[in-house]
């Protein structure tokens, strides 16, 4: 697990138990004339679990509002914003479930003052969290071994995730003519050869190796002795890329990725998972999505003349061709002069094609393409062949993304806005490859809640 993950589960689990604790002192509170009756409120009318109950939705609202996505939340206002917008939906959601369900109430005024005192609480322990996550001192002291561009990169994407817990104190080079230069932020701070004195005189807890191997200047022998002291950890750059920032740079990306990678072999656990994953949600999504495909299709013809449906080529596993299906959201003319990228404002889009795409509404009917096995639930997302032609030409690797079914929903589609340009698909290649490479039924979870959130609030749509 990453270290930006395991902070982000640790946060999650004490928020967890200080909402529930929020809601048992709410009952004390509204009772505390009557201690006894709190005390039945909490076990004979099972308090315990309708508290549960009112952790799991502030809990869940607070996700829906990047509260958990610590590289958003950085500033105390937006803190404060996102706080106050979550508590508001979840004394609406909680509002209109005791309205649907008075037996899950808690009791009356207790709501109100267990969500004040979430507001004053969940405040000062995110301030507190905040400076606590981004406190130097207690960030992992990291030196990064090579001054190329690799190492450089390395050290920018550190620079943009300081709540990460990550301190770059510098890098180490071969040229003593850059030492005490600043590269960008962090200075060379010395010497490959004196590597050992800096790791004991800068207490360091990581070495990032940024040097190209093939010129033969990796000091194995010095890694190695620093190494089996078990104090350092020593680690390749194009790994560390990889855990701080869910992709894989296509600049390290070595052929040995492509030929050693273990992706392919995944457990039979896994694939039945992902059996079983493809044909319930497929399903289930057919069936709830089917008064809304209905409403979209009568929309559709109303507002503009053409099909309701159009298919599309598309290019699957393996580089197999199907027929995608989905809602029109265009002019039937839109392509007279050939297939172009889709813009941010297009002018080809109808009106009731904004609103679909705004919303994903116009992806829905491709719960048939999931159901007849063309595509699967989680996965790259499908690219025309005239446009994956000219991305093999231009863009290293883009084929491995071929080797997995393209899907609904994918790592990259959370993970990054619409791409209509070639530098948009490099991007994505990388978080594809990532997942591609890191496929779990964890990181599928992570997915499928991320898309959820995305859906619901209408992001990154063109």
């Amino acid at each position: 697990m990453s270290r930006n993950r395991a902070r982000t589960l640790c946060l999650l689990l004490f928020e967890s138990m200080l909402t529930c604790l929020c809601g048992v002192a709410a009952i004390f509170i509204r009772f505390n004339e009557y201690r006894g009756e709190a005390f039945q409120v909490l076990m004979d009318e099972r308090g315990w679990l309708k508290t549960l109950l009112l952790m799991l939705v502030v809990q869940g609202a607070f996700y829906l509002f990047d509260l958990y996505d610590l590289g958003m939340i950085r500033k105390r206002v937006v803190l404060y914003v996102r706080i106050c917008q979550a508590l508001g939906l979840a004394a609406f959601a909680l509002a209109a479930l005791f309205y649907a369900l008075p037996e899950v109430m808690l009791g009356r005024g207790v709501l109100l003052i267990s969500l004040l005192l979430m507001l004053s609480v969940m405040t000062c322990w995110r301030v507190f969290a905040m400076w606590l996550l981004g406190h130097p001192r207690l960030a992992e002291r990291v030196v990064i071994l090579g001054t190329e561009q690799t190492a450089i990169e390395i050290a920018r994407e550190v620079l943009d995730r300081r709540e990460y817990g990550y301190k770059v104190l510098g890098f180490v080079g071969d040229d003593p003519k850059l030492v005490g230069q600043s590269l960008i932020n962090p200075r060379v701070i010395g010497l490959t050869s004196d590597l050992e004195e800096l790791v004991r005189l800068h207490r360091v807890d990581r070495i990032i190796v940024a040097i190209n191997d093939r010129r033969g200047k990796l000091p194995l022998s010095l890694l190695l002795k620093i190494r089996l002291r078990d104090e350092v950890a020593v680690e390749e750059s194009a790994s560390f890329y990889e855990r701080l920032t869910g992709k894989i740079s296509l600049e390290m990306l070595r052929p040995s990725w492509v030929i050693f990678s273990g992706s392919l072999r995944k457990t039979r656990f896994y694939k039945h998972w992902r059996r079983l994953l493809d044909a319930v949600l497929s399903t289930i999504g057919f069936v709830l999505a089917s008064p809304i495909m209905l409403v979209t299709a009568i929309a559709i013809k109303l507002d503009s003349r053409g099909p309701v449906f159009y298919t599309q080529e598309r290019v699957g596993m393996h580089n197999r061709t199907f027929r995608i299906v989905k809602f029109r959201s265009m002019r039937i003319d839109a392509e007279a002069n050939g297939p172009v990228w889709a813009e941010e404002f297009d002018p080809r889009v109808t009106r009731v094609g904004r609103v679909i795409r705004k919303l994903r509404i116009d992806e829905l009917p491709q719960f048939i393409n999931v159901i007849r096995g063309d595509m699967t639930f989680i996965g790259p997302r499908p690219e025309r062949p005239v446009f994956v032609e000219q991305l093999e030409r231009d863009i290293p690797y883009y084929s491995q993304r071929h080797l997995v079914k393209p899907g609904l929903t994918g790592w990259a589609q959370i993970r990054y806005p619409y791409g209509a340009s070639i530098e948009d698909a490099i991007e994505k290649l990388q978080y594809d490859l990532y997942y591609i490479k890191n496929q779990s039924v964890v990181l599928d979870a992570i997915i499928i809640f991320e898309t959820i959130r995305i859906v619901l609030f209408g992001r990154g749509a063109r």
